[in-house]
């Protein structure tokens, strides 16, 4: 009997071993500037709960928001060097990585999500190759609602843009609209609030979307509709982090990032309308249709800074706007 006993404890023993160790539960951080109301910061929430619903647990990603973990450029850097696990930067805050970021915020070259995303489908291999030179993979990209200009007054013609102490989201924007005789400061959202809510600045370049995510009706009442550029936010996991993972875990991350950039693009769609209805419910005066003149010279501003654009990034650059303008 204790034979028997011995035998069976043998093969139970063996089975066991045989079968595949369980994964051990893997906990990743992510980073975003923007607030937990952003379309970013949505999509990233969203992103986490198909993560650990696809994986069963077994993956969980704790998001930050409101900066918590650093602004878009340092989550940039701290991903890349596995300090942080994945963040979801601005792209035009990543100029200094690669000039190649700065494409989604060039002036009036992709001002809706429909241009947005032919622009994407245009660019993104080469967004993929500088993103592995900086230790990252892309997981799935936001497209913002076009731009505009929230001020204490309109600034719908030229002589409104002088003087303007503006905050721009990249450096493209900063010599736009000092062509304009603006005097505009390239700095990140989370440091303009503080400077728009002392006075010292007096206007920032953004969409309907992040302004309101951080209530910028309190204390600038207008909201110029420039439609200047549909930028991009792009999620990425760094090398250290993606290494952590298995292949079943890895495949349920890329599953949710998809499913994340699908419902990203359709929550874009109908996000100005329902930002435009928080503005006016909150007193704020919304100024669309601008004369062909203003546009005009807002255009003849940027084109300079297209042109040193392509100069900056060469072929690339020269090659993806062709191709983009190929499916337009």
């Amino acid at each position: 009997m204790r034979f028997a006993h011995s035998i069976t404890a043998f093969v139970l023993l063996a089975v066991t071993a045989a079968l595949p160790a369980a994964a051990d539960p893997v906990k990743l951080r992510m980073g975003n500037e923007y607030p937990a109301t952003s379309i970013t910061a949505e999509g990233d929430s969203f992103f986490a709960d198909r993560v650990k619903e696809l994986t069963g647990g077994d993956v969980t990603i704790e998001t930050a928001f409101d900066a918590k973990l650093g602004k878009s450029a340092d989550l940039f850097a701290a991903v890349g060097k596995g300090e942080v696990d994945l963040a979801d930067p601005f792209a035009g805050a990543l100029d200094k990585a690669d000039p190649l970021f700065l494409l989604s915020s060039l002036p009036f070259v992709a001002v809706s999500p429909t241009q947005s995303r032919a622009l994407l489908e245009a660019a993104r291999p080469e967004y993929e190759r500088a993103l592995a030179a900086h230790n990252q993979k892309l997981l799935y990209v936001t497209p913002w609602p076009p731009s505009g200009i929230w001020a204490k007054k309109p600034v719908d013609n030229v002589d409104a843009m002088k003087g303007l102490r503006i905050r721009t989201y990249d450096k493209t924007g900063e010599d736009v609209f000092a062509r304009l005789a603006a005097v505009p400061a390239s700095i990140s959202f989370g440091d303009a609030v503080a400077k728009l809510q002392s006075g010292e600045m007096d206007a920032a370049l953004t969409s309907g979307d992040g302004g309101a995510g951080r209530k910028l009706w309190d204390v600038l009442p207008h909201f110029t509709e420039l439609n200047y550029a549909a930028p991009l936010s792009f999620a990425t996991i760094g090398s250290a982090a993606w290494e952590k993972l298995n292949e079943a875990q890895r495949k349920a991350i890329l599953d949710a990032a998809a499913a994340t950039e699908q419902r990203q693009w359709q929550v874009v769609q109908d996000r100005v309308a329902k930002n435009y209805e928080a503005m006016r419910g909150h007193g704020m005066t919304i100024t669309a249709g601008l004369s062909e003149s203003f546009i005009g010279a807002l255009r003849a501003a940027a084109k300079p800074a297209v042109a040193a654009w392509v100069e900056k990034t060469g072929e690339r650059g020269a090659r993806i706007l062709a191709d983009y303008e190929s499916r337009r």
